[in-house]
């Protein structure tokens, strides 16, 4: 019995020595397969002829989808100062350039907002006009609880106030003693007493 065991136990040591090797020849005997190729995308970006650098003085400008600052719901976007963009054609003042993200991938600036390097751009035909996304309109049920009819209003009437009376005094024809006050003829007579009684002593002595 433990002579069975030992020959199980040496075969499994001479497997376990050989098996490693015969893995390795193999491995050493079979050719490198090559590796799958495939087609790998590479970035390629066309030389910019023409382009437009946003003025200095301008903070930031709007980018639209139609050559008119008529309407704001035209306005996509804006570009900084300084920024950099392709343009590619004109209308007037307006200069289309690259803007992916909107449809079709082409925008509007103002001209006089932006400096064009790279040479003339040929004129191209703007987009149809751009239909409002929404109508205004007034409800009349609601517009009425803000209408207020001012009504006739009576005038404030006027009475006539009782006429006004003014005395007024005639002017009588008096004579001198009138308009000398009488009191004035009594001290008058007393001083001419007094200077005729001093006239009289002074005779006397």
């Amino acid at each position: 019995m433990k002579t069975r065991w030992m020959r199980v136990a040496v075969v499994l040591f001479l497997a376990a020595i050989t098996i490693p090797f015969l893995s390795v020849g193999q491995a050493q005997a079979s050719p490198w397969g090559q590796l799958p190729t495939g087609s790998i995308p590479t970035v390629t970006s066309s030389p910019v002829n023409t382009y437009i650098i946003v003025n200095a003085d301008q903070d930031q400008i709007n980018v639209r989808s139609y050559p008119s600052a008529a309407s704001a719901q035209t306005k996509v976007g804006v570009l900084l100062a300084g920024q950099q963009v392709p343009a590619v054609g004109r209308y007037g003042e307006w200069i289309q350039i690259v803007y992916p993200g909107v449809a079709g991938g082409l925008a509007w600036v103002h001209e006089p907002n932006v400096t064009l390097f790279g040479g003339e751009l040929p004129q191209v035909e703007p987009p149809p006009t751009p239909t409002p996304l929404y109508t205004m309109t007034i409800d009349p049920t609601l517009a009425a609880q803000f209408v207020f009819t001012i009504g006739p209003t009576r005038l404030p009437t006027y009475t006539q106030p009782a006429p006004l009376v003014i005395t007024t005094y005639e002017a009588s024809q008096r004579g001198l003693t009138d308009a000398i006050p009488v009191g004035i003829f009594i001290v008058a007579l007393g001083l001419l007493g007094l200077f005729l009684g001093f006239i009289s002593l002074i005779r006397g002595r």
